[in-house]
């Protein structure tokens, strides 16, 4: 007897999402014995797993509240699109991932059309976060949620939302968080000789712009206080030629890299960061590397910061459920309290060994049995077998 074909309706509205999707895909087709079979909306990583996206995913990789108020009408039109076609494609099962600005308002159409629909939600929303109310409202449209972080669950159990199943974060398996942890592990600092300090100024223009003369005057001030000090720059390559603007009169100017080995490279190389708020403080928390946080945001974001509930942007400081990294906001990113904390970070201080205990404590209760994707494929065909018509 064929085993069964299952068809899978997902929609990735970004490159990082796209990337769970495919390792979830992957691990659905080691774990069911039958055809998978893709329809809806992706990258490179989905695509390579056999999907055909109904249009390119990049046209919803759209960050904050003001660009999607701007591209409102085409985002409304690819939603409607997008569910029709699945609700046309009667898939078995349907996987929204992040990008919930999309995600939710396609499967709450198709859930209208298709009750009897599973759907899972991978990437738990930041309900936890701001507007808690959305939390038990998914229960409408979604069956299960995939959550990256070990606080989730709970969470979503207090707000009253889905089921929700902590499957893991990609970083814990990243090979160059491996690696760059492992060399850290085993070096020591305050030896004499100048400094090596982190700059990462977040990916996005706005972001660049509002940081990086900040972090210049710090730069400047460090450099007047310590001799040889040394600041590497990472930054992606569309960004490059701003950043070089930005940095062009520096006394002392970074070293600005652009490829994924070199970004490596100074996180290993680095004494303590100051970086922009996002998911690059869990990155260097996982790797071992001391930082500050800081974010400026844009008066639209500042007005609905009035709503934010957490009480911390960094998820390291979640997961620990305590202050393991600091953090600056709008007016707070000052020059002087910048190179004050790296000037303690990057020596053996108090200050230092005590992040260093935090971020190992969040490496140890991030770690799960089994890969992200794998327990993802798990509780697919657990939903499967229980809510699609006909089965027992």
């Amino acid at each position: 007897m064929t085993a069964e074909t299952i068809k899978v309706g997902v929609i990735a509205g970004e490159v990082s999402g796209d990337l769970l999707g495919g390792d979830l895909i992957a691990a659905l087709r080691t774990a069911h014995d039958g055809r998978i079979e893709l329809v809806g909306v992706g990258g490179e990583a989905l695509e390579r797993q056999g999907l055909k996206s109904l249009f390119d995913f990049s046209e919803l990789s759209i960050m904050g509240i003001s660009q999607v108020l701007k591209r409102l009408p085409s985002l409304l039109r690819r939603i409607r699109q997008t569910a029709d076609a699945l609700v046309a494609a009667r898939p078995d099962l349907l996987v929204i991932i992040d990008s919930p600005d999309f995600t939710h308002r396609v499967a709450r159409r198709v859930r209208k059309a298709l009750p009897d629909l599973p759907v899972v939600n991978y990437v738990c929303p930041s309900v936890w976060a701001w507007k808690e109310e959305r939390a038990p409202r998914m229960r409408a449209y979604v069956d299960r949620v995939l959550a990256l972080l070990p606080f989730e669950p709970a969470a979503m159990e207090r707000l009253g939302g889905p089921a929700t199943t902590y499957v893991g974060h990609r970083l814990i398996g990243d090979a160059d968080v491996q690696r760059v942890r492992a060399a850290r592990l085993g070096r020591s600092t305050g030896e004499t000789g100048g400094k090596t300090c982190l700059l990462l100024p977040g990916s996005r223009s706005t972001e660049i712009s509002r940081l990086l003369p900040v972090f210049g005057q710090m730069a400047a001030e460090l450099s007047a206080r310590h001799a040889g000090m040394r600041f590497l720059l990472p930054t992606v390559p569309r960004q490059e030629a701003l950043v070089r603007r930005l940095t062009a009169d520096w006394p002392n100017p970074p070293q600005i890299t652009i490829t994924t080995e070199e970004k490596w490279q100074a996180f290993a190389d680095a004494d303590a960061a100051i970086a922009a708020s996002g998911t690059v403080i869990l990155e260097l928390a996982l790797a071992r590397v001391p930082v500050v946080s800081t974010y400026r945001f844009d008066w639209i974001a500042n007005i609905f910061l009035r709503r934010v509930k957490v009480w911390t942007a960094a998820i390291a400081n979640l997961i620990a459920d305590y202050a393991v990294v600091p953090e600056y906001l709008n007016e707070q990113v000052r020059p002087g309290v910048l190179t004050r904390w790296f000037e303690r970070l990057s020596a053996d201080t108090t200050e230092r060994r005590a992040m260093l205990e935090g971020y190992d404590l969040v490496h140890a209760r991030m770690q799960t049995e089994r890969p992200p994707g794998e327990t993802g494929a798990a509780v697919i065909l657990d939903l499967l077998a229980t809510k699609k018509p006909g089965r027992t």
